[in-house]
């Protein structure tokens, strides 16, 4: 935590900063009549603030949340999550307070919750399952609200079951489109399933959290729910499959048992076809908004992170439908890494970012972890693609009947997608599982928590 100076004379911190933030600091000062004593910028990809304020001799904290920046899908706009939490506060929900919404830079400005995140912190089996139902519990509560509440704040009501199915994924295509850069032949084989296996005889309509299972907590109870900047309404099947999306980066533990809990809180069983339906549905998101990020990274991001969400979710999305569809899915056999001519140079790379890293600490060690992760991703590509892309390429060309070439695959592929997918569902889940293992394993260690993720099957 940086401290502000001493007001008869020192450094100012804030000067450090971006012109946006120090105008952000001014603003929250003007607007909570109080004087920022502490800041800490939180080393994420995103830009948020951990601020300490002093108001006539009282301490307080507060969270300063910002936009997602040039990393911004541009589905809801930061304001919309800042209008979900006030109703969600003023319906009784343990959700942060909200003190107000700067509009120059775009931040919310919230209490600062108690407790942490990541039920794998639990301090124990029984912490982590009490801490779950708890969840479970709130989750049920916010679901009950009445939906008119939430229209009443401009998010569309879905009328009718194929617009209980498909929610907002009309708009989430749309962007993607809007974006899109490359052939992402997966992306479009998932969007035809979507399409013709709409979940049929669905009406019940919920607020819905959507990137559900975050949450805060401590001594065995969520003390915050937490992140609903893509709330809206639709069938409440589609919390319950985020959870399963959730639960592959920060497990949850036993989802079943705790479906059950929120069956019996409700008095309702949704079928897992349904929550099937919707996992699908919900892990394709993630591979949409990447999809224009990982094709062409900007200065800022985290590529690895990225990729990771990219493959990952995508294949938790092929994984799902292969189930429903009773296909056993067969893994490539992954080579192991062979010394490339340049190796060396990957290699010292790769340990100097690591020492430079290591010598920092905050926001500016996350930057340089970003790289270093870069690094050890390029230096596993030099030395494992090469493999697999002939591996794959003859894969394809043996679908398609045909030898491709390879500036032409990508575009070959997707469009045998379009024509074709419906009625070659089995080999094209085959291809697009073994490409995800692939694009996963040149990734490696660096893949941190999503190494090895797999979707919970649910019964």
């Amino acid at each position: 935590m940086v401290s502000e100076p001493d007001p008869i004379g020192g450094a100012d911190p804030r000067q450090a900063l971006e012109e946006d933030w120090r105008r952000a600091f001014d603003w929250i000062e003007a607007e909570l009549s109080a004087r920022i004593v502490a800041f800490e910028r939180q080393p994420r990809w995103r830009p948020a603030f951990f601020l300490d304020l002093d108001r006539d001799g009282e301490r307080f904290s507060v969270y300063l949340r910002g936009e997602r920046g040039e990393l911004d899908h541009g589905v809801y706009p930061l304001e919309h999550e800042y209008r979900v939490l006030r109703v969600l506060e003023g319906e009784g929900l343990r959700v942060p307070h909200v003190h107000g919404f700067c509009p120059d830079p775009p931040a919310i400005v919230m209490e600062k919750s108690a407790g942490r995140a990541n039920l794998a912190t639990a301090s124990s089996e029984k912490e982590r399952i009490a801490v779950l139902d708890d969840y479970m519990d709130l989750l049920a509560d916010m679901h009950a609200i009445d939906p008119g509440r939430f229209e009443a704040i401009g998010i569309d009501r879905p009328m009718g079951a194929e617009a209980l199915g498909f929610m907002d994924l009309d708009r989430w295509e749309g962007i993607h489109r809007a974006s899109k850069k490359r052939p992402e032949p997966i992306i479009e084989f998932t969007i035809g399933w979507l399409r013709r296996n709409v979940p049929r005889g669905r009406e019940n309509v919920s607020c819905l959290a959507v990137d559900a299972g975050q949450f805060l907590f401590d001594e065995g109870r969520v003390t915050a729910m937490i992140d609903f900047e893509l709330a809206c309404l639709g069938d409440p099947a589609a919390d319950l499959a985020a959870m399963r999306g959730r639960d592959m980066g920060e497990p949850l533990g036993d989802l079943d048992r705790a479906f059950a809990r929120y069956h019996e809180r409700t008095g309702s069983r949704i079928p897992t076809p349904v929550i099937d339906y919707h996992t699908v549905r919900f892990n394709l998101y993630t591979p949409l908004t990447c999809a224009s990020i990982v094709a062409d990274p900007p200065i800022s991001v985290d590529l690895v992170q990225y990729l990771g969400w990219y493959w990952v979710w995508s294949r938790a999305s092929i994984e799902v439908i292969a189930a429903r569809l009773g296909v056993e899915l067969t893994p490539p056999a992954i080579p192991e890494p062979v010394p490339a001519f340049h190796l060396g140079a990957h290699r010292l790379l790769t340990e100097k970012l690591a020492e430079m890293r290591d010598a920092q600490e905050g926001f500016r060690a996350f930057e340089l972890d970003t790289a270093w992760r870069n690094a050890h991703y390029l230096e596993r590509v030099a030395s494992m693609w090469p493999r697999m892309a002939a591996e794959e390429a003859a894969e394809i060309d043996a679908l398609l009947g045909r030898v491709t070439r390879p500036l032409d695959r990508e575009a070959d592929l997707e469009a045998f997608v379009l024509e074709e997918g419906a009625s070659r569902e089995e080999e094209l889940l085959q291809l697009f599982y073994r490409r995800c293992l692939r694009h996963e394993a040149l990734m490696g260690s660096s893949l941190r928590e999503l190494e090895g993720a797999r979707i919970q099957p649910i019964s």
